[in-house]
């Protein structure tokens, strides 16, 4: 199985929870002022329900000591004045219940305010951060980690990690008061009857403990099947093109909807296991009520406790006082689904930036194009080397082609000139500076890319071809595409430069995509220009159309240009050829025709390719010696020629 495949498989063991509640804790006390404030609010509630909830158990007691007024107990030593009657008394009673509730209204709408304002902040801030680390990653955590696990990190997984501040911390803080608290309460009217109702505590102690050391695995496992699933639904999105032609939808349905299976077994079993858990703490509950109702009916009966200050208050802080108990099962659901997510966000946010500035970087306001590898050996596996043993100089204003079979290292040699990767051994010089010397910005705005696949952005035209320079006018802008040859056909869509040209250019030809990609490296006005197979996957016409357009861009510049297009490589300076990871050949298109190689192998290829298609595109109906074939042939023949001459020598 592949790294990619793993992505996410974070072992419990890896990281221990203490540092990484340490850490997590870390997040939250920096807004550790507004935290307190949301306490101290949620404190405030649960007094102002304690008060509510004793007026209630002093109205019923009111109720049944109607005639006797005395035997009320009151809070504090407060009595009434003699001339109230029970109906007025009981009517202050259900004022102050009224009263109360209005205020916890207002109270719990501006706490739950306060506390969602905070939760969010944390949490924007925690994306934004893993946001700004994926910037600062290198291709090599990209070649490793599946696209669908990456987007979980900064969707889903911060939002468990905002469940440890919300659901976590804050409840939990929140469920340690209101224990507390009850338990005082409780103990205050009677801590016999409070030892009797709480024996069951114990055994719902151990059962959560038991529960959360089930559950963390299976968190983590769920996590691990929703990368692949978005990985699935991601793929196909993007690939519906391809799934379409090959008539693979079926296939696709299936493939995720085994995928989609496994999760729901997986959730399944969670739910099999919180079930059980939380209808094995309903039932302790229940025997706590039993008890209530046994041992404190008989202290009511025997006038031992009060009815309602005693008996009823008792039973709604035994209410209260359970279910924070019964609430830690979810609190520690919550705490382990935010261990797996804070686990796969801080794994992120630890990676180590590989591609970063020398501690004091050379600056590069402007280059002059020279380009020189010094004994570079590059692998992606540093067991496996790409590329080996590579010495080249290519001076300021060249055009450098390189050619060579699939696989051999082409594309990899590009991507060592402005550090996408770093080799293991020699070095890359702009300048006669070693490349890692440079400021890395400074360096990448040197250098203009075009890639063999054409990445647009869903936005406008303009802001396609202003990526790279966002402050350009619309007139740069313009001159760039008129340079790429895309002025033309820009200014035939609906609206001009401020068309919406879709996600990845959809409803762009691939030449057209081409030629705004040329113009955004040219809006960059670099000096050094990586040009990876512009032309691979476009048809004659469109290829015509970029040679043009490259022409125009490469004029003046330091060019590499990786292609197997012969028209292409005869414009070059000198053509450099890469077998299995080394240079091979170097030269210009005609000493390279000389030379027995790959070079000339691929030539040739080429070549009879072309005489084929012109001998089968002769017309069989006219007769060879009749004067029309004759015409036929010195007009296409000549034709055929010039188009044979470029593939071979001017």
């Amino acid at each position: 199985m592949s790294e990619k495949d793993n992505l996410g498989s974070t072992k419990p063991d890896e990281q221990p929870d203490k540092p990484l509640v340490r850490r997590m804790l870390n997040l939250v006390l920096a807004y550790r002022g507004r935290c307190v404030w949301v306490i101290i609010l949620h404190l405030l509630l649960l007094i102002l329900g304690l008060l509510g909830l004793s007026a209630a158990g002093m109205g019923v007691d009111i109720i049944r000591h109607r005639d006797n007024l005395s035997l009320v107990p009151i809070p504090f030593g407060l009595r009434p004045p003699e001339s109230w009657t029970p109906m007025r008394l009981l009517c202050v009673m259900g004022g102050t219940i009224l009263v109360v509730s209005l205020i916890r209204l207002g109270l719990f709408y501006y706490t739950k305010m306060t506390a969602a304002r905070v939760v969010q902040d944390m949490m924007i801030r925690l994306r934004s951060d893993i946001y700004e680390k994926l910037q600062r990653l290198g291709f090599r955590f990209y070649d490793s980690h599946m696209s669908g696990g990456i987007i979980n990190r900064v969707t889903s997984d911060v939002q468990l990690v905002r469940m440890f501040m919300d659901e976590v911390v804050l409840e939990g803080i929140i469920l340690v008061l209101t224990l507390g608290i009850s338990l005082a309460y409780m103990l205050s009217i009677h801590p016999g009857l409070t030892a009797a109702c709480l024996a069951t505590t114990p055994v719902l102690a151990i059962s959560t403990y038991f529960f959360t050391r089930k559950v963390k695995p299976a968190m983590r496992r769920t996590r691990e099947l929703y990368d692949h699933l978005i990985l699935v639904l991601a793929e196909n999105v993007q690939g519906i093109h391809v799934v379409k032609g090959f008539v693979r939808e079926p296939q696709e349905v299936a493939k995720f909807d085994a995928s989609n299976r496994k999760i729901l077994e997986q959730q399944r079993w969670l739910f099999r296991i919180s079930s059980f858990y939380n209808s094995s703490s309903g039932f302790l509950t229940y025997i706590n009520m039993t008890v209530l109702i046994g041992f404190g009916g008989y202290l009511v009966m025997t006038d031992r406790l009060p009815l309602g200050s005693g008996m009823i208050v008792f039973y709604g802080l035994l209410g209260q006082f359970s279910n924070q108990v019964a609430n830690l099962a979810a609190i520690a659901n919550r705490l382990q689904m935010s261990f797996t997510g804070a686990r796969r966000v801080f794994e992120v946010l630890d990676m180590p930036v590989e591609i970063k500035d020398a501690p004091k970087p050379v600056r590069l306001s402007r280059t002059r194009g020279s380009v020189e590898f010094e004994n570079v050996t590059f692998g992606y596996d540093s067991g496996k080397p790409v590329l080996i043993d590579i010495n080249l100089k290519v001076e300021p204003g060249q055009v450098v082609a390189i050619v060579g079979p699939t696989g051999a290292g082409k594309s990899t040699l590009l991507s060592l000139i402005p550090r996408f990767y770093e080799p293991q051994h020699g070095r890359v010089l702009i300048d006669g500076v070693d490349v890692r010397d440079l400021r890395l910005d400074d360096l990448r705005r040197n250098i203009g890319f075009v890639f063999q696949e054409t990445f647009l952005f869903s936005n406008t035209v303009s802001a396609n071809i202003a990526f790279g320079s966002p402050d350009s006018s619309p007139e740069r802008v313009a001159q760039a595409a008129r340079v790429a040859a895309a002025h033309n056909f820009v200014i035939e869509l609906q609206k001009e430069y401020e068309t919406i040209i879709g996600e990845r250019g959809v409803g762009l030809s691939g030449g057209q995509r081409q030629r705004i990609a040329l113009a955004r490296a040219i809006l960059l006005e670099p000096g050094i220009l990586l040009l990876d197979d512009p032309t691979a996957a476009i048809d004659p016409q469109t290829e015509s159309e970029i040679q043009v357009a490259l022409s125009n861009v490469m004029s003046g510049r330091t060019t590499f240009i990786v292609s197997h297009r012969l028209s292409t490589l005869r414009r070059a300076d000198s053509i450099v050829v890469i077998e299995k990871g080394r240079i091979a050949q170097v030269g210009t298109h005609e000493q390279l025709m000389n030379m027995p190689g790959h070079y000339r192998d691929m030539a040739n290829i080429q070549f009879n390719i072309l005489r084929r298609r012109v001998i089968q595109a002769r017309p069989k109906h006219l007769p060879e010696e009749t004067p029309q074939h004759a015409a036929w042939s010195t007009g296409h023949d000549e034709n055929t020629q010039t188009q044979l001459n470029a593939h071979t020598t001017e």
